[in-house]
């Protein structure tokens, strides 16, 4: 195994920033810690409110700022800082950090495509505290954009624009309105609507939505009746709405990844407390080996989850024209296993989940119900699998290798490599990866740099597990394979989706591979070692082969990271098994 982290090994800017927040933001579970604490989010909760100050927190922090590039006056360098931090509030309070996606999602467009002078009074509104929102949704269409009924006809110099945008995130609060509308017989155009600007009479919104969760987020919607806007409010190219609204959704859907991983962040350290405290039969319920086997797969299940989040969120910067197939995978297979871990933990509180009170200040039941929008945001779970499904038939012949491969795969997941600063540009994001994956496409070489790699460096027994399951995945690829093959024109039926469904848990196997890979040499310790990347692709394979069993050889160090971040009140992550994690943070201070 390899030794000391070198000196040279500091983490990339994000988990500073993260960890900044953090301490910022205080302990969830002291109900000291102002309107972040459970307890003031669960008081607030029952009047359908955000605390009182929380915002105000967040604002006077920074956080809008994470929402603006740094090229115009904004903190935003990679969306891997922005992860991180939506990451920290959403174990929190996953109904601020919605709050503040709803706008993330309302200004990319801007960034991406906008004229100078939309950029400039945006970027001006944004940290001033403004929110901004997305209109694309309609009561009758819903995700149906080419149906939609709002419309921008040209009347002089202006355009006068109709339509009624429901549900949208922030409508009633938001000053900047990103609207999705028709500008011709089949054209759709993104307009940037200011309120400040349109006459009273022109615009009103609509009565809040009542939601299960989210409470206290503003979900409602917008009406425009003959409201006159100037003819350069339209963003970018006249008619390039429908194409500007999908590349879009591309940041915003890996970016929701990180309400699922706080949310499992949050829900994991709630049945360790609560399985440490609570006494039956003499000693605490983690003993009962069924307890322990939820806490234990549930924390793989968040490791697995930063392996296939964290490289997609450096992908915006490092490898942009990659996102479409890349983001909705993530988009679909975060959310299920926060869905997963959720419901696993539910189990461990028994009961005491049920409760408004209690463990925790009752936040479980507020954290299942705000998780639960994760997987319809920015298109369902179906709508992301039929994505990954339409792409299948041409990624199963790898293309011809550029050379860049190996580079691009170490500047996606090496963590202590810092991301190219974002520079946003639309024309980088493309509507389909090309017949391009480097993670998916490349098994067989990551496969025998993995075992070359693990019969030298990593613990005793792992080498050998790891060549057992590489068999194992490779059967799982050549059988997906096959079945993409004999039905190349089938991309979406049920089966489609199921194959789509088996690619993203491929994708993930692969990502945990590679995570290891590049990795090991900087963080040492037990990460070296590779135990938990047995753990990760055994649980992982559980998905396609429910009988496979987790090396319990392995499970000790494992736990000894569990209580460590637990007992520590740090983050659950993969760092917890570096050698020395808390000198790499310092040394990027």
């Amino acid at each position: 195994m390899d030794g000391k982290v070198p000196a040279r090994a500091v983490l990339s800017p994000a988990h500073r920033i993260a960890a900044d927040l953090d301490a910022y933001l205080g302990d969830p579970m002291d109900e000291e810690a102002g309107p972040f604490s459970y307890r003031a989010i669960v008081e607030a909760e029952e009047r359908d409110e955000i605390p009182p100050g929380a915002v105000d927190a967040v604002r006077a922090w920074g956080f809008p700022a994470y929402l603006v590039p740094s090229g115009l006056g904004g903190r935003l360098t990679t969306l891997e800082e922005l992860f991180f931090v939506t990451r920290g509030i959403s174990r929190r309070s996953v109904t601020v950090a919605v709050m503040y996606g709803s706008g993330l999602l309302a200004v990319n467009p801007v960034w991406l495509w906008g004229s100078a002078r939309q950029r400039e009074t945006v970027a001006d509104g944004v940290l001033r505290g403004d929110l901004a929102c997305f209109g694309v949704s309609e009561a009758d269409h819903g995700s149906d954009v080419m149906a939609s009924q709002a419309q921008a006809r040209s009347e002089g110099e202006d355009l006068v624009l109709n339509g009624t945008k429901w549900p949208v995130g922030n409508a009633t609060r938001g000053r900047f309105v990103t609207t999705y509308a028709k500008t011709g017989s089949r054209d759709f155009s993104l307009l940037l609507v200011d309120k400040r600007e349109l006459a009273p009479q022109c615009w009103s919104v609509l009565p809040p939505v009542r939601t299960v969760g989210l409470r206290g987020h503003d979900l409602s919607g917008v009406a425009f009746t003959d409201a006159r806007v100037s003819a350069d409010c339209v963003i970018g190219r006249r008619g390039s709405g429908l194409v500007q609204t999908l590349k879009t959704l591309q940041i915003t859907r890996t970016a929701i990844a990180a309400l699922s991983v706080g949310t499992m962040d949050a829900v994991v350290r709630i049945g360790m407390e609560y399985s440490r405290q609570r006494t039956l039969y003499g000693a605490d319920i983690y003993r009962i080996p069924v307890i322990r086997d939820h806490l234990v797969k549930t924390h793989l299940d968040l490791l697995i989850a930063e392996c296939v989040a964290i490289p997609v969120s450096r992908a915006l910067t490092v490898a942009p024209q990659r996102l479409s197939l890349w983001s909705s995978i993530v988009k679909y297979f975060v959310p299920v296993l926060g869905e997963e871990v959720v419901a696993s933990i539910g189990t461990v509180l028994a009961a005491r989940g049920y409760l408004r009170e209690g463990v925790a200040h009752g936040v479980f039941q507020k954290l299942q119900r705000d998780h639960a929008i994760a997987s319809i945001f920015e298109g369902t779970t179906h709508v992301n699998l039929a994505n990954v499904a339409g792409q299948l038939p041409f990624l199963i012949a790898p293309p011809e290798e550029t050379g860049a491969e190996d580079d691009l795969l170490a500047d996606l997941f090496s963590w202590t490599r810092t991301p190219p600063t974002w520079r946003p540009d639309g024309r980088l994001l493309q509507l389909t990866n090309e017949g391009r994956d480097e993670v998916g496409q490349r098994f067989e070489a990551i496969a025998d740099e993995l075992l070359t790699a693990a019969n030298t460096h990593a613990a005793p027994g792992v080498a050998a597990e790891l060549k057992d399951l590489v068999s194992s995945i490779g059967g799982l690829r050549s059988t997906l394979d096959a079945g993409i093959r004999a039905s190349e024109a089938d991309t979406t039926s049920v089966a489609a989706l199921a194959r789509a469904r088996r690619y993203c848990e491929l994708h993930a196997m692969v990502s945990c591979m590679l995570t290891w890979i590049h990795n090991r040499r900087e963080f040492g310790g037990p990460f070296a070692g590779g135990q938990w990347l047995v753990l990760c692709l055994q649980r992982l394979l559980q998905r396609a082969q429910p009988d496979t069993v987790l090396s319990e050889e392995f499970l000790p160090a494992l736990e000894d990271a569990m209580f460590r971040s637990f007992d520590d009140h740090r983050w659950f992550s993969l760092l917890s098994m570096a050698e020395d994690d808390r000198s790499m943070l310092r040394a990027g201070e």
